[in-house]
């Protein structure tokens, strides 16, 4: 009792909540117009609709093309001609397929577009290498005799007066020139040139003479080993003339071997290391400032025990003028005697003939005082002074043996008279 109580009095003091009565919400006048009952017909219309609302219809076509939509995601690649282009109905990929076909069908084939075969060097022929390397001793020569002579109607005084200054002056000497002078009109006072062409045909001859009886090679199978001293003044080309003599003995088969004897200037043994690098050849040195004669001593021992078919022997180059230093050239010979009985075999005094006449005194005083069997002649391509190889040969009665007519390893070649008389008067055409 008293619980029912206190729940009704606590009933009467809760405040009451009107109820919320439903109030009719007129309608507007478009709500009208849809609340308004349909027809019958419309109202099937109106279901049909709805349905159609909430199931919205799949397309087949979306549901066939899974792979092709995600075919279309996929990056674009180019398909081959000679595989088969799968697609749906709607993808025409055909006309991409004949527009693909003939660019490929026309590109032009890789044998037209290949990169040409590199040229191959032409080989230059010794004669002709030898015409290239005497082209200034030509024409300061054979060019002004050939004018000379094609500008005279006959043989007279003046014109052997204009060509005996022509001979001087290109550095065949006076004795040379002068030897020369006598043979030719010996052989036109008997008849041998009757127009001034002949004279030409005369001179050729006769300095092709005067080289025969220079020019001799060298014998290295005379000795074993043959032993090579190479002298001259600084400057000339010495270094040089060996390591390109050291390639050729090589290519001919033979051992070689290089005594550095030039102790005194700076780097000298060093560079004939190099030039015995590039032949393939041992080089026997000491250190800088040691007696040449002790490195013809070892070079020499080193020649015999290694069986060398060649030893050469470089020297330090020295003024003609100085007596103490060609004493000292006599010191080394005496010391390779010594050890190799009839050493050295050849002392070849190598000259510039760049230096003309100068080159002839060197020569001249050289012989005197090392006994020079033989000459090499370098730098005969950078001079107009081709005539004094005729003038050292003529007046010093010594062979030349090489002429250098270029800076490569074949531009040292042997001298043969009858080519380098051809290369010189050859007729440009």
């Amino acid at each position: 009792m008293l619980l029912t109580g206190w729940l009704a009095v606590r009933l009467l003091k809760k405040p009451s909540v009107p109820a919320v009565e439903e109030q009719a919400v007129e309608p507007t006048v478009a709500e009208q117009e849809i609340i308004e009952p349909a027809s019958a017909e419309e109202s099937a219309s109106l279901v049909e609709a709805d349905d159609a609302l909430q199931e919205p219809p799949v397309e087949p076509v979306v549901e066939e093309s899974k792979d092709a939509l995600i075919e279309e995601s996929a990056p674009e690649e180019v398909v081959p001609p000679s595989e088969e282009i799968v697609s749906s109905p709607e993808t025409e990929v055909a006309p991409v397929e004949e527009e693909v076909a003939p660019a490929i069908t026309e590109a032009p084939p890789v044998e037209e577009v290949a990169a040409p075969e590199p040229e191959v060097p032409v080989k230059v022929s010794l004669f002709e290498r030898m015409r290239a390397g005497l082209a200034k001793t030509q024409a300061s020569l054979v060019g002004r005799i050939d004018a000379l002579l094609s500008s005279s109607q006959s043989i007279d005084e003046d014109l052997m007066e204009e060509l005996e200054e022509v001979l001087v002056t290109a550095d065949f000497g006076m004795q040379t020139t002068m030897g020369l002078m006598q043979s030719l009109e010996e052989r036109i006072s008997a008849g041998e040139a009757a127009d001034p062409q002949a004279l030409r045909g005369l001179l050729k001859d006769e300095i092709r003479q005067r080289l025969r009886l220079e020019a001799a090679p060298l014998d290295l199978e005379s000795s074993t080993p043959y032993v090579i001293m190479v002298v001259g003044v600084n400057g000339v080309g010495k270094t040089t003339t060996i390591g390109k003599l050291a390639h050729q003995f090589v290519s001919q088969g033979k051992t070689v071997l290089l005594g550095a004897g030039d102790t005194f200037r700076a780097a000298a043994a060093e560079q004939l290391t190099v030039w015995g690098e590039r032949a393939g050849v041992e080089v026997i040195r000491q250190e800088s400032g040691s007696d040449p004669a002790a490195v013809a001593f070892d070079a020499a021992k080193a020649a015999v025990a290694r069986k060398a078919d060649v030893l050469i022997l470089d020297t330090a180059g020295r003024l003609h003028t100085k007596v103490n230093l060609m004493e000292e050239l006599k010191k080394i010979r005496r010391v390779l005697d010594r050890e190799i009985p009839g050493a050295p075999h050849e002392t070849l005094l190598v000259v510039d003939a760049t230096t003309g006449q100068n080159a002839l005194v060197q020569a001249r005083l050289f012989q005197e005082a090392v006994e020079v069997s033989g000459l090499a002649l370098t730098k005969l391509d950078g001079t107009a002074r081709g005539g004094m190889l005729v003038a050292i040969g003529n007046e010093l009665g010594l062979p030349v043996r090489y002429v250098g007519i270029g800076e490569g390893m074949e531009d040292l070649r042997p001298f043969d008279p009858d080519l380098f008389v051809e290369a010189l008067f050859e007729q440009q055409g």
